[in-house]
C-alpha cells in the first residue's frame, strides 16, 4: 500500500494522455497558477522571464522590474546565495523537486522569505522556479513568538511579585491573616499571627477568625467585616483575643483571587501607654491648617466645636481656640437655628457641601460674608463634620455687578435651590418665574418643530410678544424681524 501513495505523490501515472499537448500560452498560465513568483532560469543561472501570481508580493520586492538578465544568485540575500546552486542541480536532476527558503531584499530594506522548488523543461534545458510567499506565515510566527515572550515576561513578573509578597508576609513583625470572606475560615497566617494566636490556633488553622476573640469582640468584628464587604472599607476596632487575653487592634480590606473573596486582616498590639508617632506628612498638613488664612472648624454629631485654626478664632473675635472648644457651632455662624440645621442635614446626606453662601458673627457684633464647603467624616465610629470657612467680603465686584443675582438664568431646580440663602426671597421667585417661562417656550418651539406661529398659539401668546420673549432669553434666531 505504501509504495502506490508513494507512486501518487511522485507524478502522474500518464500525463500525455491527461493533459495532451500544451501550447506555450497554456504552460505559462499553469506555471503563474501554481505559485506566487515563477521565474525562468537557463543553465548560467540567469533569469530569462519571471511572472506574478500575488500583486502584493511585486509590490514587496525591490528592483523585480529589472531582475531579467540578471544572476538568480544576485537578487537574493547574502545568506541565501550558497543555495542557488544546489537548486538548479536539483532542477535539472530527475528526483522529486525539493523545496527551499531563499530570502529576497524588500523594498522597505527588511527580507521577504520565498519558499522555492525548481522543475527542469526537458526540451529547451530551462529551469522554472516555483516561488511560494512565506510573508504571512512569517508573520504569523513572529507573533506566536512575541506572544510566548510576552508571556514569559508576564510569568517572570508574577514570580517576582509572589516573591516579595511571600517576603513581606513571611518577615514582617505585624500579624497578618488571609481569611475566607465566605466562611471567615482562616485560610493563611504569617509567622506572627502564629505566635500570636498560640499553640491551638498552630494546629488547626481551618478555623473561624471568630473563634479566636471573645464574645463582645465578635459581634465588633462581625461589623467591620460587614462594611468592609459592602463599602470596601471600615475603621479600625478594639478586639480581645482569647488566647492570652491580649487587646489588638483589627484592621482588614478585601481583595479578590481566583473568583473567591478574601479578607486581609492585620493584628497590631494595642499599647496604651505608647504615645502615637504622628506621620511627618500629616504632621505638615496640620501644621498648614492650624497657619491657613481660612478658618478651619471640627465639629463633633451635638454641633458642637472640638478645633478650630487661629484664622476661625480671629474672625470670631475670640483670641484662643479654648474659648470656642465645646460650643456650639451656629453662635457665630448664620442665621441661628437655620443655617446650621441646612447644612447638616446636606451632610448627612450627601456627604459634603461646597462653597454654600452665610454670614459669620463675631464676639463683638461685627459680620462678615463668607462662603462655607464642609465634609462629613467618622471617627473612631463617630460622626464628626468639617468647616472650611472662607471671608468673601472683600471680594471685589466686577463693575455693578453685584453677589445677589447671577449672571445666567438657572437651569433646573437644583440649581434654584442653590441660591437659597444666597438672594432675597423675592429676587428668588422672579429668577423661579423666568426659568419656567423659558423652560415653557424651549418646549414649545421642540414640540412645533421651531414654528413660531403656532409655538406662540400654544402658549396664548401674541407673536409679537413670543419675539419679545426670544430676544430676552437669547432664543432662537435673534436675526429674523418680528411680525409687524
Amino acid at each position: 500500500m505504501n509504495w502506490r501513495i508513494a507512486s501518487l505523490v511522485n507524478a502522474f501515472k500518464s500525463p500525455r494522455d491527461t493533459l495532451g499537448p500544451l501550447d506555450p500560452d497554456a504552460a505559462a498560465t499553469l506555471i503563474t497558477a501554481a505559485s506566487d513568483i515563477a521565474l525562468i532560469i537557463d543553465s548560467q543561472g540567469i533569469i530569462r522571464d519571471l511572472a506574478f501570481n500575488s500583486e502584493r508580493l511585486a509590490m514587496d520586492l525591490e528592483g523585480c522590474d529589472s531582475w531579467v538578465g540578471k544572476s538568480w544568485a544576485d537578487i537574493v540575500a547574502p545568506d541565501s546565495r550558497g543555495k542557488i546552486e544546489a537548486m538548479l542541480r536539483a532542477g535539472q536532476g530527475a528526483g522529486p523537486p525539493r523545496w527551499r527558503h531563499l530570502n529576497h531584499t524588500a523594498r522597505t530594506g527588511g527580507y521577504v522569505p520565498i519558499l522555492y522548488s525548481t522543475v527542469q523543461l526537458a526540451e529547451t534545458g530551462l529551469v522554472v522556479a516555483f516561488g511560494r510567499d512565506l510573508t504571512d506565515i512569517s508573520e504569523l510566527q513572529q507573533r506566536l513568538v512575541d506572544a510566548q515572550q510576552s508571556m514569559e515576561r508576564d510569568y517572570a513578573r508574577l514570580r517576582h511579585v509572589e516573591t516579595r509578597y511571600r517576603l513581606l508576609f513571611e518577615m514582617t513583625s505585624e500579624a497578618v491573616l488571609v481569611v475566607d470572606a465566605g466562611t471567615l475560615k482562616l485560610i493563611e497566617a504569617n509567622p506572627s499571627a502564629r505566635e500570636l494566636f498560640g499553640e491551638q490556633w498552630k494546629r488547626s488553622m481551618s478555623r473561624s477568625i471568630r473563634d479566636a476573640f471573645d464574645a463582645d469582640s465578635q459581634d465588633r468584628l462581625q461589623t467591620m467585616l460587614a462594611s468592609i464587604r459592602a463599602v470596601g472599607r471600615a475603621d479600625d476596632i478594639q478586639a480581645r483575643l482569647i488566647e492570652g487575653d491580649r487587646e489588638v487592634t483589627v484592621s482588614g480590606s478585601m481583595f479578590r483571587q481566583e473568583g473567591a473573596s478574601m479578607f486581609l486582616i492585620r493584628l497590631s498590639p494595642t499599647l496604651a501607654d505608647q504615645p502615637v508617632a504622628m506621620p511627618e506628612a500629616k504632621a505638615r498638613l496640620l501644621k498648614l491648617i492650624d497657619n491657613a488664612p481660612d478658618g478651619y472648624v471640627v465639629v463633633g454629631p451635638d454641633s458642637r466645636i472640638v478645633a478650630a485654626n487661629a484664622a476661625f478664632c480671629d474672625m470670631i473675635q475670640l483670641s484662643t481656640e479654648d474659648q470656642a472648644r465645646d460650643q456650639p457651632l451656629d453662635r457665630w455662624l448664620g442665621r441661628p437655628g437655620v443655617d446650621m440645621d441646612v447644612l447638616l442635614a446636606n451632610l448627612r446626606q450627601r456627604g459634603s457641601v461646597r462653597l454654600f453662601a452665610t454670614v459669620l458673627r463675631g464676639e463683638f457684633g461685627d459680620t462678615m460674608d463668607v462662603e462655607i464647603s464642609a465634609v462629613a467624616m467618622v471617627n473612631g465610629g463617630q460622626p464628626s463634620f468639617g468647616f472650611a470657612i472662607r471671608n468673601v467680603g472683600r471680594r471685589p465686584q466686577a463693575g455693578t455687578q453685584s453677589l445677589q443675582l447671577p449672571k445666567e438664568l438657572p437651569r433646573s431646580v437644583e440649581q434654584l435651590t442653590e441660591l437659597v440663602g444666597r438672594i432675597a426671597l423675592k429676587d428668588l421667585v422672579r429668577e423661579a418665574t423666568d426659568v419656567i417661562e423659558k423652560l415653557c417656550i424651549e418646549a414649545a418651539l421642540e414640540l412645533t418643530g421651531d414654528n413660531r406661529a403656532s409655538a406662540a398659539e400654544m402658549l396664548g401668546l401674541s407673536r409679537q410678544s413670543l419675539y419679545v420673549k426670544l430676544r430676552r432669553y437669547g432664543l432662537g434666531d435673534l436675526n429674523e424681524d418680528p411680525p409687524a
